[in-house]
Order: C-alpha cells, then sequence, then structure tokens
C-alpha cells in the first residue's frame, strides 16, 4: 500500500515506496525515515492544534515517530501510511493533552503595574504560538479529504488553535480529523477505536461549540490585509509606532470596539475598547518601554518585545501577536518571553 502511485523519472512511486516499506519492516532506519520524512511537518502542526503548544507538538511528533518505528512491523498497509501516522499521533496528543489541561496558571508578573479588573479569567492557559518560519507547504498545503471544511491558513490562526483548545478531547481530535484535514468518519472511527456513530455525535457536538466560541463569527469580519501587503505594512508601522512611544491614544485608535487582549499563561482576560485601554494605559503610565523585533506567528504578525532599561542589555520581556481585520487590530495576545528562541529571536539586546 502506497499514497501515491505516479512516475517519477520513469519509476513508478508505488514500486519505490513497497521496497522501501519492505526495507523499514526489515530493520532499515534510514528506508523508515525516508518514507515518514514528507509528513513530518503536517504531523507537527497537527500536534499543535491538538495541544496549543509548540513545544508539546515536537515532543508529540518525536513520539510519534519512535512509536511507528518500534511498530511498523505491525504495519500492514490497509491504510495509508500517512493515515497509520495520523492515528499514531492522535492517540499520542490525546494522552498529553489530559496533563496538559492540568498546568497551572501564572500570576500576573509585570512589576509596578496594577491591571483593571479583567472582562473574564481564562480556560487556556497553556497556549504558546507557532513559528511562521515552519508553516511550509509541507505543513499547510497538505492533501485534503473531500469533507475538510476550513482553509489550512484559517486552522492555523491563534483564534482557531484557542478555540480547538476549549474543547473535550475527543471532541477536539473528531474535529481536526473530520473538518480540517477532511478524513471520512470510518477512517477516524479507525484511529480512535470508536464507532461512526460516536464519531459524527462528536462531531456534531464540537461544531456548536466551536462555533458559540468564535464570536462574532469570522465571516462577519472584515478580512485581514494580506501578509506583507502595503496595507498590513502600514497598519504594523502605526502599531510599532504608537506602542514604542507609550502613545496610549494613538494605539486605541487602531483598536476594534470589541478588541481582545489575552496573556497566557496569565489567565487575564480583556475585550472591550474601554478596559483595554485602561489596561494599556496603566503599562504606559508605569514608564514601562519596549522596542520591537518583527517576526511572524501563526501567519500573523508578531514582534518580540524587548524592555528598555538603564543597564547595557534590553531583555526580552515577551512575543505579541497581532490579529487584524480590516485597517484595525481585533486581537492582541501577549506571550511568555521563553517563546522567543523559537523564533530565531534572542532573549535578550544589547541597549541602543
Amino acid at each position: 500500500m502506497c499514497d501515491t502511485a505516479r512516475e517519477e523519472g520513469g519509476v513508478s512511486v508505488e514500486v519505490v515506496t513497497t521496497d522501501l516499506i519492505a526495507r523499514a519492516r526489515a530493520g532499515d532506519g534510514e528506508a523508515f525515515r525516508e518514507l515518514t520524512e514528507p509528513y513530518r511537518r503536517e504531523l507537527l502542526v497537527h500536534g499543535y492544534r491538538m495541544l496549543g503548544s509548540f513545544q508539546d507538538a515536537e515532543d508529540v511528533l518525536q513520539d510519534t515517530l519512535l512509536a511507528a518505528w518500534q511498530g511498523f512491523g505491525g504495519f500492514e498497509g490497509r491504510a495509508s501510511l500517512r493515515t497509520w501516522l495520523y492515528r499514531i499521533a492522535t492517540n499520542r496528543c490525546l494522552n498529553m493533552r489530559r496533563s496538559a489541561s492540568r498546568r497551572p496558571a501564572k500570576e500576573w508578573d509585570m512589576p509596578n503595574v496594577e491591571p483593571p479588573e479583567p472582562t473574564r479569567i481564562g480556560e487556556v492557559v497553556w497556549l504558546e504560538p507557532f513559528p511562521n518560519a515552519l508553516l511550509d507547504e509541507g505543513a499547510i498545503g497538505v492533501p485534503l479529504g473531500p469533507e475538510a471544511r476550513y482553509e489550512q491558513t484559517e486552522s492555523i490562526s491563534l483564534a482557531f488553535v484557542t478555540a480547538l483548545a476549549a474543547l473535550p478531547p475527543r471532541q477536539l481530535a473528531v474535529l481536526v480529523l473530520r473538518d480540517v484535514l477532511g478524513f471520512h468518519a470510518n477512517e477516524v472511527a479507525d484511529m480512535l477505536g470508536s464507532t461512526m456513530e460516536s464519531v459524527n455525535s462528536a462531531l456534531k457536538r464540537a461544531r456548536a461549540s466551536l462555533q458559540s466560541r468564535r464570536q462574532p463569527p469570522t465571516a462577519e469580519r472584515e478580512p485581514a490585509p494580506a501578509p506583507d501587503s502595503p496595507s498590513e505594512q502600514a497598519l504594523v508601522a502605526k502599531f510599532v509606532r504608537a506602542y514604542e512611544s507609550g502613545d496610549l491614544s494613538g494605539l486605541v485608535a487602531l483598536l476594534t470596539d470589541d478588541i481582545f487582549v489575552s496573556m497566557p499563561p496569565i489567565p487575564l482576560e480583556y475585550q472591550g475598547r474601554d478596559v483595554v485601554a485602561r489596561l494599556f494605559a496603566s503599562i504606559f503610565g508605569s514608564g514601562r518601554r519596549v522596542d520591537l523585533v518583527p517576526t511572524r506567528a501563526n501567519g500573523q504578525p508578531a514582534f518580540g518585545a524587548y524592555l528598555r532599561a538603564s543597564t547595557s542589555i534590553r531583555h526580552g520581556s515577551g512575543l505579541f501577536v497581532l490579529t487584524f481585520t480590516g485597517d484595525r487590530i481585533c486581537a492582541f495576545t501577549r506571550f511568555e518571553s521563553s517563546v522567543l528562541p523559537t523564533f530565531g529571536l534572542p532573549r535578550s539586546l544589547p541597549r541602543r
């Protein structure tokens, strides 16, 4: 069994794949790596959607490949290699998800800044960003089944991944496998050791829950500017100018009425321009200023933030990820500085 039977250089891929499978079953590690390498990036993204954590997704990917290698003798080819790997990865994710959901939240950690009363306390405190550098065609340009409902770029956005993280684990797995990747219900039932009726029931509940958590609906928002377009660059420049200078009125003018601010693993969440303005007023009012270094996360503009100080070092104070709608910012997510190296950013910079 193989995933394709096209011709390459006059040699059938099916013949090559069959030979690699035979060699891998016989213990040839190089053959196994050649077979699985095309799926590494998409399995990493699958783990991220399931877990909301880049580090956890990396751990699950390694665990999946190790389990696949150790159990390759039992791969009978009744399903494609890709489907078999997704089965292993999904079940490893479900195991890890149970422990991830028990991670404790952290306290507010900004010295000399007293935050306003939050709009609510967030449920998802383990969320992490995903570096754009790994979102190549091998990660999101994957072959989708005919029943997929989401664009691959949308399904890696922070808003989507956050909404997924609030679903019960089995519902999450079913929705990702069915609506994001487009696997058939019978394939998903086999992956999860379940029945088609159970899969369809879980999918119905997951869709309803996801819809209720994604408000306002994406369809009602203006689309974000195209990545790196003049419109996006202009909005990014306005944000950087306002934030670095502590210009509160300039920053607030860029926000939508329903702007949403979150700061995982700190559970405080703020929604609405007035309360968000009070939050940034408390930050800017403390004299806290940062320099922003651009990057991208989850297909969105992002910035490493480095705290200005009287010392010779500017220490990293977080990673900001922006979500745009039209020419406004509708979400601002701040992550801890521990994620900076994942984006190729240093933990500190020399003073200017």
